[in-house]
């Protein structure tokens, strides 16, 4: 069924501070880019996992989400249909935009717009980190994690686990916060739906994690020398031990650049927590609430 997060598309009118935030700060690798000018950028030896469109606002254009096989994806669909969730095929131009050999899309009941993908095209051993750099975890694990608030946290919950196959992790369940993770493979969690205000949902942010926990504490100090935006100090997380730092990006959403997140395997009992982090993931001075991402409402 889902094997992993496969990539991430977004829109933003800052689409030109892209190229230098990704290279100089999180070590990506900038690819060729999109017939519409999009920054694509890579982290390991898939053509492109991050893209990020020309727009006039900053906004979740979609999630793509590879399965293990052509069966998969037929299975997916047929959950979806049942539902009454219009699945969409992509044509050849969409399918070589993503650089895929075979998708379908559909739109969430919160308005994401999800791409089932598999055959996502790979270049073995041309991935060359912008900057010294131990590399991603990915392979297997694929991009990282997501989170997204979502005002209806049970629908939700539901509507993932049921229809879509993303099995629970744990849950953090705190004053300050209400929220599940999902895995779909040995990374702890792929995943995670967060409670928002009725009428609002967001995306909060997008996880990438390194091989060295060197990689972390350079990424903070290229950020502290940008002055760019820190929304939460260095800390470990309670559920899935990642060693962590969270910064702003160009486009409103947040980055979670992190180290040595625990891997589960079938024999994996979720747990609840009553606090996301051991130590540290402090707001800044005068902040009382973390950035929220990119925020919209629903009709």
């Amino acid at each position: 069924m889902l094997h992993s997060l496969a990539y991430v598309g977004i829109s933003s009118p800052a689409v030109e501070a892209w190229p230098s935030f990704a290279s100089e700060v999180l070590g990506c690798m900038v690819a060729d880019p999109g017939d519409d000018g999009a920054v694509r950028l890579r982290v390991d030896d898939a053509l492109w996992r991050i893209q990020v469109h020309p727009g006039d606002i900053d906004a979740v254009e979609y999630f793509g989400w590879a399965v293990t096989d052509e069966a998969s994806l037929q299975t997916l669909r047929a959950r979806l249909e049942a539902e009454g969730i219009e699945v969409h095929q992509g044509d050849a131009e969409l399918t070589a935009a993503r650089a895929v050999h075979e998708l379908h899309w559909f739109v969430d009941p919160w308005g994401y717009r999800h791409e089932l993908i598999w055959g996502q095209y790979m270049r073995p051993h041309s991935f060359r980190p912008s900057r010294p750099l131990s590399g991603f975890v990915t392979g297997q694990q694929g991009l990282g994690h997501v989170v997204i608030g979502m005002p209806d946290l049970e629908r939700a919950h539901d509507f993932f686990t049921r229809v879509l196959g993303f099995e629970l992790s744990d849950r953090i369940m705190s004053e300050r916060m209400n929220a599940n993770f999902y895995h779909v493979n040995g990374r702890h969690h792929t995943l995670a739906l967060g409670r928002l205000p009725d009428g609002v949902t967001g995306f909060n942010h997008l996880m990438l994690q390194v091989r060295d926990i060197d990689d972390v504490g350079v990424a903070y100090d290229h950020c502290v020398e940008r002055e760019l935006p820190i929304v939460k100090s260095l800390g470990r997380h309670t559920n899935d031990q990642m060693i962590s730092f969270y910064l702003t990006t160009p486009s409103s959403f947040n980055i979670e650049y992190g180290f040595g997140g625990v891997e589960i395997d079938d024999d994996w009992t979720p747990k609840t927590f009553d606090r996301a982090s051991i130590w540290g993931h402090v707001l800044p001075a005068g902040v009382t609430k973390p950035s929220p991402g990119i925020v919209r409402q629903l009709d």
